[in-house]
């Protein structure tokens, strides 16, 4: 019995003197955000408004549009 206190004493003693967390370290890595000219934009514009009401390609640019911005934001926070 006093081996096992002994035993149980160091190991408590030995973690003091980690240098180290036992967390792990998160790293984030974010999307490249590709850059579109303004003249680009404006054309992409104009074949969207060509598009007819409801269409899915207008969805799709819409979800697009989201997860631009939420890579943005990843760059800026990291």
């Amino acid at each position: 019995m006093p081996r096992l206190a002994a035993l149980a004493i160091a190991a408590i003693s030995l973690t003091g003197c980690a240098t180290v967390t036992s967390e792990p370290r998160i790293v984030t890595v974010c999307p490249p955000v590709v850059e579109y000219s303004r003249d680009f934009q404006a054309r992409a514009a104009d074949e969207l408004d060509l598009l007819p009401d409801g269409s899915a390609i207008a969805e799709m640019l819409s979800d697009y549009a989201v997860l631009r911005n939420q890579a943005q934001a990843c760059l800026r926070n990291s």
